[in-house]
């Protein structure tokens, strides 16, 4: 069953997934080479606490962490722990909230220091594939629309589109039908109604589609070993144009100064 959400409703997911960008910004501060994820991953859960929330993630399904973290090769579901970043590493950083009943969930991909320009196109055309799923995501399109805008952009690139793995619905809970592929065909799938509200999230990468679960039981990473990276958005359907639940720009101010602070 899909939720249709009311307006106070939307207001509530709103609040989260606004402080699951603010919660992505104040870890965006502080990664650098030699940055161990756990802290990453502690000072994300300090500060989604003390404002007010829980972690999303923690516990759910037996998740141990708050954030999902993911270097390189490993697509998603990243746990952290005492590896550090290293310099040209590509990490995505998945978050989630909950508040007031209900979530807020999404992700961003940084560079740690100096990464190279194969790895920067790839961020840079998987953020712009979002973006692109986001601009036909209005009322009566449908969810094969959104996958075909992502799979189309990113294929002409050679990239390819993880399969196994999908955005969803979010509200009351972190995953909600329908599910949401990152590839399909236009004028398929559910057909999209007002009020809906959907986690978009690309998971892209540089090689090979195909990917291969880790022997934690959580994370995901590429079959050839090569990058990939991973962006989402919370949406809420609307009649002419999605309206954004969620914000990267807390995170991109956080990276822009993080660089004026190292130069």
């Amino acid at each position: 069953m899909i939720h249709i959400k009311s307006e106070s409703e939307i207001l509530l997911l709103k609040e989260s997934s606004l402080l699951v960008g603010k919660t992505l910004a104040e870890v965006a501060k502080i990664i650098k080479p030699g940055v161990k994820t756990i802290t990453l991953d502690m000072l994300a859960e300090e500060f989604i606490r003390d404002n007010g929330a829980v972690p999303g993630f923690k516990g759910y399904n037996g998740f141990p962490n708050t954030l999902c973290i993911s270097i390189n090769e490993q697509v998603v579901h990243g746990i952290p722990g005492s590896r550090e970043l290293k310099d040209g590493d590509i990490v995505s950083i998945d978050c989630g909230t909950l508040m007031n009943e209900f979530y807020g969930d999404y992700a961003y991909t940084f560079g740690v220091g100096e990464v190279n320009e194969d790895l920067r196109n790839l961020m840079q055309r998987t953020k712009e594939s979002l973006y692109k799923a986001i601009e036909v995501a209005i009322t009566g399109k449908r969810i094969g629309d959104i996958g075909f805008a992502v799979q189309n952009y990113v294929e002409g690139f050679g990239y390819s589109v993880v399969r196994d793995l999908v955005g969803h619905g979010l509200g009351r809970n972190l995953h909600e039908k329908p599910e949401v592929p990152n590839y399909g065909r236009r004028g398929n799938g559910t057909k999209l109604k007002e009020r809906m509200t959907l986690a978009i999230e690309p998971m892209i990468n540089l090689g090979t589609k195909e990917v291969i679960q880790g022997r934690d039981g959580w994370t995901i990473r590429t079959a050839d070993k090569l990058p990939s990276a991973h962006y989402e958005h919370n949406i809420v359907i609307r009649n002419n144009k999605a309206e954004m639940l969620s914000t990267y720009e807390f995170i991109e101010e956080a990276i822009m100064n993080n660089i004026n602070i190292n130069q």
